[in-house]
């Protein structure tokens, strides 16, 4: 599909609010694509987000279980976590099945890219389909407080459906593999 390429945001200037390991927060001065002078916050995430939606030969998988402090609330996920930028994002996957569930696939596939939440930040997420699964220890992280089911991927899908799980990486995964199932592609 075509569109432009020419960015209609000017920057006339920009200054660091807020730096830490994870992310950094930058103030911009911007003349908007109407040409008014604006102000425009921009997240730049210094990890790619990671999702691994692990299933079986009997066509189940494992959710996480974790109180999130962001959203102050118990959220239902796949496993996922982050790896710095500059670092195969595939590694990065394999390591966070491992820690979070014990899991280690044999078979990997990435799935889909998205951007998580593009009018604020600059968050890329890299989604992975685990298949050829094999049980060892789980290594969870120390801010880790997680509980860990295997559930089958019908149910999963209904609890999508449903608006149990909210997680965008986690629903975008599930509906993907769903489509993929449905189309006969796995």
């Amino acid at each position: 599909m075509h569109h432009p390429e020419d960015n209609p945001w000017k920057i006339t200037s920009q200054k660091n609010i807020y730096d830490n390991p994870w992310i950094n927060l930058t103030e911009y001065q911007v003349i908007n694509p109407s040409g008014n002078p604006g102000i425009y916050g921009k997240i730049h995430f210094k990890n790619v987000a990671i999702g691994v939606l692990p299933l079986d030969a009997e066509l189940n998988t494992y959710l996480v279980g974790q109180f999130r402090f962001a959203l102050n609330q118990y959220s239902w996920e796949m496993p996922e976590g982050g790896g710095p930028e500059g670092t195969d994002p595939l590694e990065s996957a394999k390591r966070e099945l491992l820690e979070e569930t014990g899991l280690k696939a044999s078979q990997w596939t990435e799935i889909q890219r998205l951007h998580l939440s593009n009018s604020v930040s600059d968050e890329l997420s890299i989604l992975y389909l685990a298949r050829g699964l094999e049980q060892f220890e789980a290594e969870p992280e120390e801010t880790e407080q997680l509980i860990i089911r295997k559930v089958p991927f019908a149910e999963i899908y209904r609890m999508v459906c449903d608006g149990e799980i909210t997680d965008s990486m986690t629903v975008a995964a599930v509906l993907k593999v769903r489509l993929l199932l449905t189309e006969n592609r796995l």
